[in-house]
C-alpha cells in the first residue's frame, strides 16, 4: 500500500458535483474578477475567523505584504519573526523594504520563542510577526500583551493554521493582521494559489483593499501605488464551497493526530510533537528524529555517518537519522516530507544579514530532525495503520553500533 503525505482525490471525490456546479456558474457569468462570489466569501470567511473584515488577495505571501504596507511598515522598520519557517514570513517584510529578525523557536512547540522575541526587540522594531506553524497556534495573549507594552503592530503568519484558535479565539483575530494561504494543501486549500487579510479595523481594511487594486479608492483613481493581487471568481467558488467542510477537516486532523501520538507513544529514537493547545489545527505531523550518537539509529551511528549536502553546504548539524528515516519509509510506500530543510537565516538570499552557523541554534537543530507524516483529512485508517506499521517495523530493526 503507498501512502502519500497528502492527496486531494478523496475531497474532489466527496465534493466534485457542488464545486463543478460552483465553477460552471462562474465560468458562465462571465464575472470572473470581483462581484458577488468574491464578497460572499470574503464575508463568510471574516465570520470565521471572528472579525468584521476579510480581503481575499492573489496568495498568502501577498497577504502578508499587503498587510505590512496597510500597517505602514517599510525600510528603516524592522519586524521580528521565526526563521524556522517557510521563506515567505520573511521575504514578505524584506519586500516592503524593512528589516527581518530572526530569533530562535521552542523545541517542545516548534514556535517563536517569546522570551528571546521580547528580547529581540529595539527602537527601530515596528511589529512581530508570529508564524502559526503545522497549525498549532502561538500563545497570542502574551505576544499581543508584548506588543501591547513596546508599542507595535501583530502580524499572524496564519497560511498553514485556519481553523485554529488561541484560548478559543481564532487565530488571526488577535492580531492587527491575520495573513492566510489558500494554497491546495492547506487546511482550507484553493484550486490554485489564493489568499486573505484578516482585521478589526474598517480604515485599515479599506487601505489593504486599495493597495490590492493598485491604490485604487475607485475606478481610475490611484492614491498609492499598490498592486495587482486579487482573488480570482474561481477560487473564491471553490473556497464558498468548501469552507463549511473546514471545522470537520480540522477535527479529522486532529483525530488522526491523536491516533498517531497513542500508537507511537512507546517509539524510542523519534521525538513526537507535542500535542499542544486545544485550538491545534494539524496542518501537519511533524516528529523529530535527534541525530544518533554512536548507534542509536539504525542509519549506523555517528562514525558512518555522511552528512547530507544541505547539512555540510550550510553548516548545519548531520541529519543522517532524519534522513535515513525518510528514505526507510519511502521504500516501505509511505512518503513523508521535511519542512524545512534549510532555516531561513541561513539561506543565501539573507547571508548580508550575517547570521553564521550555530547563530539560532535550535532551529539549525530541527532543521535535520524534523520529518512530517502523513496527514489530511481523508486518510483512512488502513492507511494510517500502515504509517504506524512502517516505522515501528523500521525502527525496530537491529541498531548498528559504529
Amino acid at each position: 500500500m503507498q501512502v502519500p503525505p497528502f492527496s486531494l482525490s478523496e475531497q474532489i471525490q466527496e465534493l466534485g458535483a457542488a464545486l463543478d456546479q460552483a465553477v460552471l456558474e462562474v465560468l458562465r457569468s462571465g464575472q470572473y474578477i470581483g462581484g458577488a462570489t468574491i464578497s460572499r466569501f470574503e464575508t463568510d470567511f471574516a465570520t470565521a475567523c471572528g472579525v468584521p473584515h476579510a480581503i481575499g488577495c492573489n496568495s498568502g505571501t501577498d497577504a502578508l505584504i499587503l498587510a505590512l504596507r496597510g500597517l505602514g511598515i517599510g525600510p528603516g522598520d524592522e519586524v521580528i519573526t521565526a526563521s524556522f519557517s517557510f521563506f515567505a514570513t520573511a521575504e514578505a517584510i524584506s519586500a516592503v523594504g524593512a528589516t527581518p529578525v530572526f530569533v530562535d523557536v521552542e523545541e517542545s512547540s516548534y514556535l517563536i520563542d517569546l522570551d528571546q522575541l521580547e528580547a529581540a526587540i529595539t527602537p527601530a522594531t515596528r511589529a512581530l510577526l508570529p508564524v502559526h506553524l503545522f497549525g498549532r497556534p502561538v500563545d497570542m495573549e502574551r505576544v499581543c500583551a508584548i506588543a501591547e507594552r513596546h508599542g507595535l503592530k501583530v502580524v499572524e503568519d496564519c497560511a498553514q493554521a485556519t481553523g485554529a484558535s488561541w484560548a478559543g479565539r481564532p487565530v488571526g483575530s488577535w492580531g492587527d493582521v491575520g495573513c492566510f494561504s489558500f494554497f491546495p494543501t492547506k487546511n482550507l486549500g484553493a484550486a490554485g494559489d489564493g489568499g486573505a487579510i484578516t482585521c478589526r479595523d474598517a480604515e485599515l481594511a479599506q487601505v489593504i483593499r486599495e493597495l490590492a487594486v493598485h491604490g485604487m479608492p475607485r475606478r481610475y483613481l490611484h492614491t498609492a501605488l499598490g498592486y495587482n493581487s486579487r482573488l480570482d471568481a474561481i477560487q473564491a467558488t471553490v473556497l464558498n464551497v468548501k469552507l463549511p467542510h473546514l471545522p470537520r477537516w480540522v477535527k479529522h486532523r486532529g483525530a488522526i493526530a491523536s491516533h498517531y501520538h497513542e500508537h507511537l507513544a512507546a517509539l524510542s529514537g523519534v521525538a513526537l510533537p507535542e500535542a499542544g493547545p486545544e485550538g491545534h489545527s494539524w496542518n501537519q505531523f511533524v516528529l523529530r528524529v535527534p541525530a544518533c550518537s554512536a548507534g542509536v539509529m539504525a542509519c549506523g551511528g555517528e562514525a558512518s555517518c555522511t552528512p547530507s549536502a544541505d547539512s555540510a553546504a550550510f553548516g548545519l548539524p548531520q541529519a543522517c537519522c532524519r534522513d535515513w528515516l525518510k528514505q526507510q519509509l519511502q521504500e516501505a510506500g509511505v512518503s513523508t516530507i521535511i519542512y524545512y530543510p534549510i532555516p531561513i537565516h541561513r539561506q543565501p538570499a539573507y547571508a548580508e544579514l550575517g547570521y553564521g552557523p550555530g547563530s539560532l541554534p535550535v532551529t539549525e537543530r530541527l532543521c535535520t530532525e524534523v520529518l512530517s507524516l502523513p496527514i489530511f483529512p481523508e486518510l483512512s485508517g488502513e492507511q494510517q495503520q500502515r504509517v504506524i506499521e512502517v516505522l515501528l517495523a523500521v525502527l525496530a530493526q537491529p541498531l548498528i553500533v559504529a
